[in-house]
């Protein structure tokens, strides 16, 4: 498959109708129609499901989405990557974040490496560990700022300076608000949002005890803080959160007791041939860090 068939298959799959995705690729339906349908004969598969006037993605089509996006990323950053000279450091640095408050030391230490070298452009993906960990396998990033607990053997790793306090999150007109900790006990019968992460989840679980089956969990989420606290201020229920800078005045976060706290780590490939911006950054990292 060529990249143009690709990029094209990638449209048709975001407007979920092939008229409009010919228009916006200003070539002609018939023309389209017979570029997806040689992808599907060429791979052996159906990727959408069509009707009167939509087309949906079938399962193997979700899955070619996915892989195609990756390529196209790939393709762009590696273009972009050689069209500088290996003694430019310029170009795009890509890091993987989770919600963590260690971006702050790292955001301190992108302003003064761009003070150095002006002509770099930092791209940052935010998502939890296990999602920015496979877009570094596949080359898409280039760093990763993980939140632990998390495997990283095959990495090559800086542990950042804060640790992250667990903590509540909760209504201020919560009879819980009154404490100023809260221990498991404290949660049993409450309407509890816990994370989504399976580690992390876990390690709430062991810290619960035998109270884990006297909660009643309403909610999961991965990310993020905004949308657990909108979650928490309408109602749904108490958030188990990392600390934060809340700036709501109708919410509260309380820490929790025996205290459990995660440390945060910045990650990159070993063996891993990086652009000179990239390196260069490292180097930056390893004499700050």
């Amino acid at each position: 498959m060529e990249l143009r068939t690709l990029k094209a298959f990638l449209v048709v799959a975001r407007e979920e109708n092939i008229t409009r995705a010919a228009a916006t690729l200003h070539i002609t339906q018939p023309s389209l129609s017979r570029q997806i349908m040689q992808i599907e004969e060429d791979l052996g598969v159906k990727l959408f499901r069509r009707s009167k006037h939509s087309i949906i993605l079938t399962e193997e089509g979700r899955l070619l989405k996915r892989r195609a996006q990756e390529i196209i990323d790939l393709t762009d950053k590696t273009e972009q990557e050689l069209s500088h000279g290996p003694e430019v450091i310029a170009g795009e640095i890509s890091i993987g974040c989770c919600e963590t408050q260690n971006m702050g030391p790292l955001t301190k230490l992108m302003v003064n490496f761009q003070k150095e070298y002006p002509d770099v452009v930092f791209d940052l993906y935010t998502a939890v560990a296990d999602d920015v960990k496979e877009r570094m396998e596949s080359g898409i990033l280039d760093l990763g700022l993980l939140l632990e607990p998390v495997e990283i053997t095959k990495y090559n790793f800086l542990r950042m300076p804060q640790q992250e306090k667990w903590c509540v999150l909760l209504r201020k007109d919560s009879p819980l608000a009154e404490k100023a900790v809260i221990t498991p006990a404290d949660l049993v019968n409450e309407r509890l949002i816990l994370t989504k992460r399976k580690s992390v989840k876990n390690e709430l679980e062991n810290w619960l005890g035998d109270c884990y089956e006297k909660v009643h969990i309403v909610a999961t989420s991965n990310l993020s803080y905004y949308n657990r606290s909108l979650m928490v201020k309408n109602g749904l229920g108490i958030a188990t959160c990392h600390e934060f800078q809340n700036l709501d005045d109708a919410l509260c976060l309380r820490p929790l007791k025996p205290e459990i706290a995660n440390g945060s780590v910045l990650v990159w490939k070993k063996a891993q041939v990086f652009s000179p911006a990239v390196s260069r950054f490292i180097e930056h990292l390893r004499n700050a860090l």
